[in-house]
């Protein structure tokens, strides 16, 4: 309970001894530190007081302790509506990011609560201007995560606007340029280009298949010298897709937007590194016997074969699966670092004991501690080949131990991996369906002839919709219907509200 006033005030007293608010527009000298402010915010009430609100006089609850001096309009101008009666403020907020906010006045920051959408209570931090320093650091990567997503989405959006507008002022060049940009890299933009990539990616498994069958002894043919070669029906189906590779990198290289980007990007690279050898061997075969030895240029070319197998990474480029794996090691670096470390620890310390305990053995297989390096690891990862093992009771003892330590080392960083992989599909899943939903809401709003704007802009991250410009003060009802609340769902009147993705977000 707080304690009465010592001196009597120079205001009204209630019944408790607390000092309540003057009426509007009265001149009042009183201390505000003993006046106690009632709020409702979404219809829960509160009572605070002045010295635990003047700690931070910037943000809106301080200033209606002195907003009565002004009258209704400066009151008006910072509450949704006012009770004289009960001088009882009211606002048409959510009151579990209010709860949260409220912090601020009794510890010195704010965290936010679960399941409330970071930036929704951003939007409310803002509405009562408390300063996100306060936010603590925890909450903060919330906010810093939905931020990313939001900019992601509007990034898709653009994107996608960007391949359906056609700008008039542009020349033949660059419109022929953003369609074979669009034919090539956007399979769901038509059906004629969701069949090139359909076929660019049974072209890659061709490949990849006939690389495969060229090692076959029974599929291979003499050459002059004796040397068994690829069938020339193989090469033949090599050079197709080679040719059909190349001709597509050609073709996206000339029609990206940035060429030095496109060039630089990881699967454009391998893009390279599968198309590169065959050349390359080309010219050796043709042109590297004239100035090196004919052994050195077939050992050559053997090498630049192998580097074929590059191409199988072209399917990531198509699946949406393989990419989501890549992200989600790339994530996992520090669970595999850990795995390795276990790993390596393991390996060295057993492959020592193991060395020693099988010395008394006259037909031991360890013969070094470096070679026990490899029995360490195939029993570490539960392989097994059985090329080298224990004869002695305490090595097989030693054995048993690595391998559970191996079984247990493996099993703990798998369950962090899975957890990125996961996270991320879903994602970007959520993704491709919130720019889905953008964009419906944007030709919702267009064909229903609204001023509004379109959701997944930027700006709409840091700034709420303003209010209609050049209007007297509404009424009560009016006011709580156009305050700025996103959890409050505008009824349907005569005026067209339209609400943006950051309203409608919870």
């Amino acid at each position: 309970a707080r304690p009465a006033a010592a001196k009597a005030p120079a205001g009204a007293m209630d019944g408790s001894g607390e000092r309540s608010l003057p009426e509007p527009g009265s001149q009042s000298s009183a201390a505000s530190d003993d006046i106690e402010i009632v709020v409702n915010v979404g219809g829960v009430r509160q009572v605070l007081y002045g010295d635990l609100l003047s700690q931070y006089p910037e943000t809106r609850l301080a200033e209606l302790i002195n907003c009565l001096a002004g009258g209704y309009d400066t009151i008006f101008s910072l509450c949704d509506d006012y009770d004289p009666g009960k001088r009882e403020f009211y606002f048409d907020r959510d009151p579990d990011a209010f709860k949260c906010v409220i912090e601020v006045y009794y510890f010195g920051e704010v965290h936010m609560k679960k399941g409330i959408c970071p930036i929704c209570f951003k939007n409310e931090m803002d509405f009562w201007k408390v300063d996100l320093k306060f936010l603590d650091d925890c909450c903060k990567s919330h906010l810093s995560e939905k931020r990313e997503e939001l900019e992601e989405i509007a990034r898709r959006v653009q994107l996608i606007l960007d391949d359906l507008g056609v700008d008039a002022a542009e020349g033949r060049w660059r419109r022929c340029q953003k369609c074979v940009w669009k034919f090539l890299e956007k399979p769901e933009s038509s059906c004629p280009a969701r069949v090139v990539a359909v076929l660019s990616f049974l072209l890659i498994l061709v490949s990849s298949v006939v690389m495969c069958m060229g090692t076959i002894p029974e599929l291979q043919v003499l050459d002059a010298e004796g040397n068994r070669v690829e069938h020339p029906t193989l090469e033949n189906v090599e050079t197709a897709c080679i040719g059909w590779f190349t001709l597509e990198y050609l073709l996206r290289l000339f029609s990206s937007p940035n060429k030095l980007h496109f060039a630089l990007s990881f699967m454009n690279i391998v893009d390279v590194l599968a198309i590169l050898p065959f050349y390359v061997s080309l010219t050796l075969t043709h042109l590297g016997a004239r100035m090196m030895e004919l052994t050195n240029v077939q050992q050559a070319v053997q090498a630049l074969r192998i580097m074929r197998i590059a191409r199988i990474f072209k399917l990531a480029r198509h699946s949406s699966g393989l990419q989501t794996l890549t992200y989600a090691l790339k994530r996992s670096f520090k669970e595999l670092g850990l795995l390795l470390m276990y790993l390596a620890v393991g390996i060295f310390v057993f492959s020592a004991l193991g060395y020693t305990m099988e010395q008394s053995h006259p037909e031991t297989l360890f013969k070094s501690i470096p070679q026990s390096f490899w029995w360490a690891i195939i029993t570490m990862t539960t392989v097994g080949y059985g090329d080298i093992y224990p004869k002695t009771t305490l090595g097989k003892l030693n054995a048993a131990i690595s391998f559970l330590c191996g079984v247990i080392a493996i099993a703990l960083p798998i369950h962090p991996i899975i957890n990125n992989f996961v996270r991320y599909y879903n994602k970007q899943r959520v993704l491709e369906t919130a720019a889905k939903h953008e964009l419906e809401l944007m030709e919702l709003n267009s064909s229903s002839g609204g001023e509004g704007k379109t959701g997944g802009s930027r700006s709409d991250l840091d700034n709420l919709p303003p209010e209609p410009a050049g209007k007297e003060a509404p009424s009560c009802s009016s006011r709580l219907k156009l305050s700025h609340s996103d959890t409050f769902i505008p009824l349907l009147t005569e005026e067209k509200h339209h609400r943006t993705r950051l309203q409608s977000c919870k």
